[in-house]
């Protein structure tokens, strides 16, 4: 694509309890800088109300997803995670989210790019951002997709179909400083990359309950100083290298369930505290909590020969299956980790961007150099 029309075909999407706006790669500019500043004049970026464009006004409504054709023989199609900052000219692409990629199975078949089959149709994908690999399987009877259904997810009103998203195995070691755990700033953590890097934290080491809600955390400045300090010292121990722009690895705060799950958590990315949980931070909490000896192993509680964690988070409870297995030298290994999430179709049409002579020039510090 040379130049850039007045409107582009996008589909505004839910996917899981996030959403975004879902493109094809050959409907926006190919190279990174023109891209990235027509997806702010989309979203309406930077304004804190984004009153000019599609974004909501909170990271969790402000993410994109570029889907094309895979040249992977083992993938139908490639995915592109884009999180587009709020109340900043900046477009990042150092991370996944498993929500956004609940939509993308469905995305393909609305696109053509995958034949739907007569019941249900799985979808390969890979995602750009990681080289990580995905299948999602949604339903989609007489060949079309339907959203209705009766499954029910935290965070999000009503109900919808159920969009089961798999995860092999990743090549990436499960404890990726090689440690169950790390001692940084004088506090015990664990860090853990099942999908999203994270790093798991007793929220009581850190003088909380970790029952707190997000906006009593957000504003404990102390807290944020902390979480801060220990967030870049683990993104080196992590080979992650200066995280100070990035928004991983995620921050996860661990305690003693309350409703009946296996724990409580609260994340923070990098500083906004979660009002649920990511998938795929999910999926390294879960898989972290098996780990023996790791922190929030002696807060959970799991349930004997089920593969099923139940985390709570601040509006409700999500399942992750997961299940580990060992290295040939012995380390924690994930073997199997899937998520139901559901995903629904909100309109499909043409964006119209802003004028570029209004718009500012986009930076990367999420996104790391281009």
């Amino acid at each position: 694509m040379t130049g850039v029309p007045e409107g582009v075909p996008c589909l505004l999407m839910r996917g899981g309890t996030s959403k975004g706006a879902y493109f094809l790669a050959g409907d926006l500019p190919a190279e990174p800088a023109p891209r990235d500043a027509l997806l702010l004049r989309v979203m309406g970026s930077p304004d804190a109300r984004r009153i000019d464009g599609l974004g909501g006004a909170h990271p969790l409504t402000s993410k994109v997803a570029v889907v094309s054709p895979s040249a992977d023989p083992d993938a139908d199609v490639d995915h592109l995670f884009l999180q587009v900052s709020v109340d900043r000219p900046e477009v990042g692409d150092r991370q996944n989210c498993g929500n956004i990629l609940a939509g993308v199975g469905p995305f393909a078949v609305e696109r053509g790019l995958v034949a739907a089959g007569e019941e249900r149709t799985s979808v390969r994908i890979r995602m750009v951002n990681s080289g990580d690999r995905a299948t999602a399987t949604f339903p989609t009877p007489g060949g079309r997709v339907d959203y209705t259904g009766d499954t029910e997810i935290s965070g999000v009103p009503g109900t919808a179909a159920p969009v089961t998203v798999e995860f092999p195995p990743g090549a990436r070691p499960l404890l990726p400083t090689g440690n169950v755990r790390d001692e940084i700033d004088g506090v015990q953590v664990t860090c853990v990359d099942n999908g999203m890097p994270t790093v798991l934290v007793a929220a009581a080491s850190l003088g909380v309950t970790g029952h707190e809600s997000p906006a009593d955390l957000e504003a404990d400045a102390e807290l944020a100083e902390r979480l801060r300090a220990i967030r870049l010292r683990a993104g080196r121990l992590m080979g992650l290298g200066d995280v100070s722009d990035a928004t991983v690895p995620r921050l996860t705060l661990l305690a003693a369930p309350r409703a009946g799950g296996a724990v409580a958590t609260r994340t923070f990315i990098p500083v906004r505290c979660h009002t649920s949980i990511g998938v795929l931070g999910a999926a390294s909490v879960a898989a972290g909590l098996r780990v023996e000896g790791g922190v929030g192993a002696d807060l959970a509680r799991l349930t004997p020969g089920s593969d099923r964690v139940r985390m709570e988070h601040p509006t409700g409870f999500l399942d992750i299956e997961s299940s580990l297995g060992t290295t040939p030298d012995g380390l924690p290994a994930a073997r199997r980790t899937a998520v139901v999430r559901t995903a629904r179709k909100i309109f499909d049409g043409t964006v119209s961007p802003r004028s570029a002579e209004t718009a500012p020039i986009p930076s990367h510090p999420l996104g790391g150099p281009r």
